[in-house]
C-alpha cells in the first residue's frame, strides 16, 4: 500500500506545562495552528482530556478540546481539524453527532471526528463519568453517531444509551456523512472499527509496533468482510527535529535527527500502509513547527509524485 498520498498532521498542545514547560494559552494554540497551515501540515489535532494525575493531589489540567477546535475552525482556512480522540463516554452521543455536523458546517467540511472509549480512570472518577462500562457505552454511542451522521437519524434501544427518532437537521456540507476515526488497539475496538469507521488510529507507535497492530486490523477487516484498503490508517509519532542545539535525553518512542533521517523514519510508516501521521513535536512550540517544515516539504513532494489522490478522510463506501 504505497500508492496512497501520505499526509502529516500536527498534535497541538493543550495541557498545563506542555509547551516546553509552559502552559499553552489560546494565543499560543492558534499561532501554532496557523503556523502548521503555513508549513504544509494537512491537519491539526486536539486531544480530549480534562486532566491527568491525582484529583486530590498533583494534577495537570487541560483545555476542553471541542471549544478549542471550534475556535480553530474560524481561525484557519485550509487545514483539516481532528479530535484525537474524543472520549465518547464524556458526552451524549446524539448531541455529539449534532455538534460534529455543526462544526463541519462552520469549517466548510474540514472536520475529522476521532472517537475513543477513554482510558484515564482518574479523570472519569473526578468528573463523575462512568468508567467500568465505557466499552459498552462506546459501542452503543458509535452506532448512534454513525447512524445519525450517515442517515440523518437514530433509534437505538440499549442498556447504556438510547435514542428515539433522533434527527440530524439541518445537514452540513457532507450530507452522506463526515469521516469517523476510531482509536483502537484491542480486539473489540478493532472489530467496531472494521465494521463502522472510515479511519483507524493506533495511538503513539514505533513502526514495528504499528506493523503488529496493522496485522490485527487486517484480520478484523477480514472477519467483518471488509476490504482493508477502504480504511484510512494513522498513528501518532513523537518527533524532535534538529534545532541546531544539543537535545535532552530522548523520550520513549521519540524520533530525532536531521531532515534526511526524519524523512526516512517517517517514510517507514508509509511503506507499512499508514496514510497519515499525527505528529507531536518536541519541544512542543511554534519554533519546532517551523523547524519541521523542511520535512513536510520533502515528504509532500515524494507523496505527490505520480501517485493517485489519497483515500484519507473520505467516508467508507
Amino acid at each position: 500500500m504505497t500508492d496512497r498520498r501520505f499526509s502529516l498532521g500536527l498534535n497541538l498542545p493543550y495541557t498545563e506545562g506542555q509547551m516546553d514547560g509552559r502552559t499553552p494559552r489560546w494565543t499560543d494554540i492558534v499561532a501554532m495552528a496557523v503556523a502548521a497551515e503555513e508549513a504544509g501540515f494537512d491537519a491539526v489535532w486536539v486531544s480530549d482530556h480534562v486532566g491527568f494525575g491525582d484529583p486530590d493531589g498533583d494534577w495537570s489540567g487541560a483545555w476542553e478540546s471541542w471549544t478549542l477546535l471550534s475556535a480553530l475552525a474560524a481561525a484557519t482556512d485550509r487545514i483539516r481539524l481532528g479530535t484525537y480522540v474524543l472520549a465518547v463516554p464524556f458526552r451524549n452521543p446524539a448531541l455529539l453527532a449534532k455538534m460534529a455536523e455543526t462544526l463541519d458546517e462552520v469549517s466548510s467540511g474540514r472536520l475529522i471526528l476521532g472517537l475513543g472509549a477513554g482510558w484515564n480512570e482518574s479523570e472519569f472518577s473526578s468528573y463523575g463519568f462512568p468508567f467500568d462500562d465505557r466499552f459498552d457505552r462506546f459501542e452503543a454511542s458509535l452506532r448512534i453517531i454513525t447512524s445519525m451522521l450517515r442517515t440523518g437519524r437514530s433509534t437505538h434501544a440499549g442498556s447504556t444509551v438510547t435514542t428515539r427518532s433522533a434527527r440530524l437537521a439541518p445537514r452540513g456540507p457532507r450530507p452522506d456523512g463526515l469521516p469517523i476515526m476510531v482509536g483502537a488497539a484491542g480486539p473489540r475496538m478493532l472489530r467496531l472499527t472494521a465494521e463502522l469507521a472510515d479511519h483507524w488510529n493506533g495511538g503513539l507507535r514505533l513502526a514495528d509496533e504499528a506493523a503488529n497492530l496493522i496485522a490485527a486490523l487486517d484480520e478484523a477487516c477480514a472477519l467483518a468482510g471488509r476490504d482493508p484498503a477502504t480504511l484510512t490508517r494513522s498513528v501518532e509519532v513523537l518527533v524532535r527535529p534538529d534545532m541546531g542545539f544539543a537535545p535532552p535525553a530522548p523520550e520513549e518512542r521519540e524520533l530525532r535527527g536531521s531532515v534526511d533521517e526524519l524523512v526516512a523514519a517517517l517514510e517507514a510508516y508509509r511503506h507499512l500502509g499508514i496514510d497519515h501521521l499525527q505528529v507531536q513535536l518536541r519541544p512542543n512550540t511554534i519554533e519546532s513547527v517551523r523547524g519541521f517544515a523542511p520535512v513536510i516539504d520533502r515528504i509532500g513532494r515524494s507523496s505527490r509524485s505520480g501517485e493517485r489522490p489519497a483515500a484519507d478522510y473520505h467516508r467508507r463506501s
